[in-house]
């Protein structure tokens, strides 16, 4: 049975909720509890003024002292009432008995309620008590006279009634207000909810944790070096990769936290955060190893917010390269023979189905005449045995291409000491050579030559055609990467002609005349098999 889980968004909205429910009832049971002692203290106050207003007015004194004059306390006693909306005004003597009273009936008899004891003692008071009127809150006031001795009581009421009807009318403000918290509350979880959710891309919290395992798993397996910084330029992160070869570049602390300009000066960042462009194939020194960087900006809805560096090692880099390179002109050489070989079968079978026997037999001795003379002659000049196939593969390109290709200089080409000169060689040659053939495709003269001259361990290698020449606009950075005349996207093979090179401390020079062709001129450090 699949278990059901709430949502974040639910889990919000319910939290903020209770939150806000709880702190309503507890603000409604407190300030509930303050108004009804409030009001009942206000109304307590009310009834005491009034029984002090009327215990020191001269017509109450006047008439508990003089018999004559008691008949204007019922009178004064009524107005009182009347002005005040208080439930009774009672006026009694020492002795408990009304002077005055709502109901004319009633004076003459005794004070009803049992609550009248302290203050014919002399006692202000009040007390809740049941009466002639039913239950009231009362304020007891003494009356003295002028000899300050006491002579009678006032006794004010109001009714319970009266003053549960003002706290039940105070606390309707207060539910309403409770309410209407309640219901902003409620939308405000909502809205709060919502748009945690929309921060978060929808995500639950299980989902996010799942990515970032998953993304710290991916950054830590990458061979690549990844850096990142935020909008300030501070790193924020960095790879298990990254930081071996910070390491081994001599920077032993943690990058992290520090600002990339202090910790990595040779590593500019400022265009990719200010103007949000991309920084591809940047090379880069640090303190003893080159590394080649790539260097983009992390965009959040059109806003740069900071930028991620990948780096490798340039050593890396540059085998992968050369070891594509020298597949490629492998397989193009084969490619090539492969392609020859079936344009000769084609033309064989040709001759045999026309049953000219004659010519199929002068045409394969011409063909194997021609491919064993090739064949002797590059196996007697170069005696390493992938560098003979790789020109022997070039022959059958040229002829691909109905361009004559020549072969020039004495003695031979010793086997290398080591195989990787080998594979430089390789390297060099089919660029140049490749770029000859381009050269000269739609010129009157079609001519490739290629020279090879070898003496006390030194190599020299010289490419002509009878191409159309170089500019000195290009000739002056034809080595660098991207400089091409055969239009955009091109430029790569003398940049890796170069780079091979400098691995094996090569020198090259280039001779160039519009018009009348280029010539290349590569000079090798090249120890032959077994030399020391």
């Amino acid at each position: 049975m699949r278990r059901y889980r709430i949502t974040l968004q639910t889990t919000i909205t319910l939290l903020v909720c209770l939150v806000v429910i709880l702190s309503l009832l507890v603000t409604d049971l407190l300030i509930s509890n303050w108004i009804s002692d409030r009001i009942e203290k206000t109304q307590a106050e009310k009834a005491t003024d009034i029984s002090r207003m009327v215990a020191r007015s001269p017509i109450v004194v006047n008439g508990l002292r003089n018999p004559q004059a008691e008949k204007d306390i019922q009178p004064f006693a009524t107005e009182i009432k009347q002005a005040t909306h208080v439930r009774f005004i009672v006026v009694m003597d020492m002795n408990g008995i009304r002077k005055s009273h709502p109901n004319s009936n009633e004076i003459g008899k005794h004070f009803v309620g049992g609550d009248e004891g302290p203050v014919l003692q002399g006692k202000e008071h009040i007390s809740i008590a049941k009466g002639t009127l039913g239950m009231s809150l009362r304020s007891f006031t003494p009356v003295y006279d002028s000899n300050h001795k006491q002579i009678g009581a006032v006794a004010v009421g109001i009714s319970l009634e009266q003053v549960h009807k003002a706290i039940a009318q105070g606390r309707k403000y207060i539910y309403i207000g409770v309410t209407v918290g309640l219901v902003v509350g409620i939308l405000g979880a909502l809205f709060l909810a919502r748009k945690i959710k929309q921060i978060l891309f929808g995500l639950e919290p299980s989902q996010i944790a799942k990515l970032l395992e998953e993304r710290s798993a991916m950054l830590q397996s990458t061979r690549e070096g990844i850096l990142a910084v935020d909008q300030n330029g501070i790193i924020t992160l960095v790879n298990t990769e990254g930081s071996r070869l910070l390491q081994k570049a001599g920077f032993q602390a943690s990058p992290l936290g520090k600002k990339l300009e202090d910790y990595m000066p040779n590593i500019q960042l400022d265009a990719v955060l200010k103007q949000g462009e991309s920084l591809l194939d940047q090379v880069h020194e640090l303190k003893g190893i080159t590394i080649i960087a790539n260097k983009v900006p992390v965009k959040v809805k059109d806003r740069i917010v900071g930028a991620v560096t990948t780096f490798r090692e340039k050593t890396e880099i540059k085998e992968l390269a050369e070891q594509l390179t020298g597949v490629k002109l492998y397989a193009e050489a084969l490619r090539t023979q492969a392609h020859e070989f079936m344009n000769k079968l084609h033309a064989i079978s040709g001759l045999i189905q026309m049953k000219d026997y004659e010519a199929v037999a002068s045409y394969i001795s011409k063909v194997a005449d021609q491919q064993q003379n090739e064949v002797e002659f590059v196996v007697s000049r170069f005696k390493d045995p992938v560098l003979a196939g790789f020109i022997l593969g070039k022959f059958s390109y040229a002829r691909e291409n109905d361009c004559e290709f020549i072969i020039e200089g004495e003695g031979s080409v010793p086997k290398p000491g080591q195989s990787e000169v080998t594979h430089e060689v390789i390297t060099i040659l089919g660029n140049l050579i490749d770029n000859a053939l381009d050269a000269v495709q739609g010129r009157p003269v079609k001519k490739v030559i290629l020279r090879f001259d070898y003496y006390e361990e030194i190599l020299v290698i010289e490419v002509h055609d009878t191409g159309g020449g170089i500019s000195k606009d290009i000739e002056a950075q034809l080595f660098l990467k991207g400089t091409s005349t055969k239009g955009p996207n091109r430029g790569h093979g003398l940049y890796l002609v170069r780079q091979s090179l400098d691995k094996i401390n090569g020198h090259i020079e280039v001779h160039s005349k519009q018009g009348s062709g280029t010539t290349f001129i590569v000079t090798i450090p090249y120890k032959k098999s077994g030399s020391v």
